[in-house]
């Protein structure tokens, strides 16, 4: 998500200081609360970062696209508001079917054919584990039962494992899921099984939340808590949560139901209805579900 919004602000600065454009179109599926007319009214500030904390109801609001399946809001999270009131997304209105229809007539039939990018762009077909380790050096470690903290086999560093992933330890003919790690010792925790109770959590915490519209909403605002929905993921169905505001601008999240491992260092991504809110980087998750289960 960070490499898609510095691509994002980048090509918003390139195409008004450079090209001296009046406003940005993008093949995103997203809409906003503004007309295109009104884009082509709204100054440029040359500063797609700066703070604003008087837009009040003005505030462009970044709305999810018509085609649910195809919905990038999630990519567009940290988007600024700046940003947000020079941009068009003329694909917002439009169903997935009806644009490749559009190709088709056009005689884009060689565009048609691609597949669609579902990986991490930047490393092509390469192996995961082989592209990292060729800039960092190995760092052995041990698998760790989460039951019964038995040594269940070794790694090559604890950077290569993500919260959720299966971690194929060899000599296991049963699958294994890494629920945590430990950086100062190298160990990954493992689990046996995909929807063990350790590989859940319903809370976490954010840090300093960007909020779209520049200011939190009011009734957060105002009573200090608020329900919304919340995913960590593109495309995750969407989970009721409670937010709570600290003094620290950082939020509090409570899920109305456990989801299977969330990461710190992901982003929590926001939505009220068809308004994206924001999102901010998870730094914090409850305890797992495992060890609630244990002290209850």
């Amino acid at each position: 998500m960070c490499n898609k919004n510095i691509k994002f602000k980048w090509l918003l600065q390139f195409a008004m200081e450079t090209l001296g454009a009046d406003a940005l179109a993008t093949g995103h599926y997203a809409r906003t609360s503004q007309d295109d007319e009104e884009v082509f009214q709204q100054k440029y500030t040359g500063n797609i970062d700066c703070v604003f904390h008087n837009f009040g109801k003005d505030a462009v609001k970044l709305l999810k696209a018509a085609d649910s399946q195809k919905d990038q809001t999630f990519f567009l999270s940290q988007v600024s508001q700046q940003a947000l009131r020079h941009v068009i997304f003329p694909l917002g209105d439009l169903r997935k079917s009806a644009v490749k229809n559009m190709a088709a007539e056009a005689g884009f039939h060689h565009i048609l054919k691609r597949k669609e990018s579902m990986g991490i762009c930047f490393i092509g077909e390469r192996n995961f584990e082989n592209f990292i380790l060729e800039y960092l050096e190995p760092r052995p470690g041990n698998f760790v039962s989460i039951e019964d903290g038995k040594i269940m086999g070794t790694h090559k560093g604890w950077f290569l494992f993500t919260l959720g992933q299966r971690a194929r330890i060899r000599g296991q003919r049963n699958a294994w899921f890494v629920v945590d790690k430990k950086i100062t010792t190298g160990d990954v925790f493992v689990a046996p099984g995909t929807c063990h109770p350790a590989l859940y959590r319903n809370s976490l915490k954010t840090d300093p939340f960007h909020w779209i519209t520049q200011n939190p909403p009011s009734d957060l605002l105002r009573d200090g808590v608020m329900q919304c929905s919340f995913r960590f993921q593109h495309q995750m169905p969407l989970v009721s949560c409670q937010l709570t505001l600290n003094p620290d601008y950082t939020l509090m999240v409570t899920l109305a139901q456990p989801v299977r491992a969330p990461t710190p260092g992901q982003f929590a991504v926001l939505y009220k209805d068809d308004e994206c809110l924001g999102s901010g980087k998870i730094v914090t998750l409850g305890s797992c579900m495992q060890m609630q289960k244990a002290r209850g």
